[in-house]
């Protein structure tokens, strides 16, 4: 798309606010896009997030099923969590939902969200531990913590084994 639009890695870098680097890493399949990268390319280029990760056209079907390994994921190795993207790209920034898993130890911390943001986190297996502004609560498996997510928030794995959730975003 950005050659397309005859635009150089520096242009977009520029009006997307995302490194050159990053941007080369991106288009040689060498990085994938957090979702938040991925939103600020689609505006710069005019797009929507579906649109820009979309490779092609693709007809509409009655039932879609994609694999395991069809979902995106984002990768947060060094804090010990892995974002598995459930929901589809075009309802990101309105309605999100993700598979959260936790290796023990590990931690997802997030920025506060846009006003009125709100989280829902269901454990399904292990420990987890949610703070959100210094209000700690320990999540016990099947338990759904519902909380305002336009806060600094974390979700620990305060366990011995990895745990995993299902993550719902609802932005207002």
């Amino acid at each position: 798309m950005r050659l397309a639009r005859g635009l150089t890695l520096e242009d977009l870098s520029r009006a997307a606010g995302v490194s050159k680097s990053m941007l080369s890493q991106i288009e040689r399949e060498k990085a994938n896009p957090t979702i938040a990268v991925a939103w600020r390319l689609a505006n710069a280029l005019g797009v929507s997030i579906a649109e820009l990760l979309t490779s092609e056209h693709q007809e509409t079907e009655i039932i879609r099923v994609l694999e395991a390994h069809e979902l995106p994921t984002l990768p947060g190795d060094h804090a010990g969590y892995v974002l598995r993207i459930l929901g589809p790209m075009e309802l990101a920034g309105k309605f999100e939902w993700y598979e959260l898993t936790l290796a023990p130890n590990g931690e997802l911390a997030s920025n506060p969200h846009d006003p009125g943001a709100t989280e829902h986190l269901t454990l399904l297996h292990g420990t987890m531990e949610l703070e959100v502004e210094g209000e700690k609560k320990k999540l016990r498996t099947g338990a759904t913590a519902r909380y305002l997510a336009d806060r600094n928030h974390r979700i620990r794995n305060s366990g011995k084994s990895e745990a995993k959730a299902l993550l719902v975003v609802i932005h207002r």
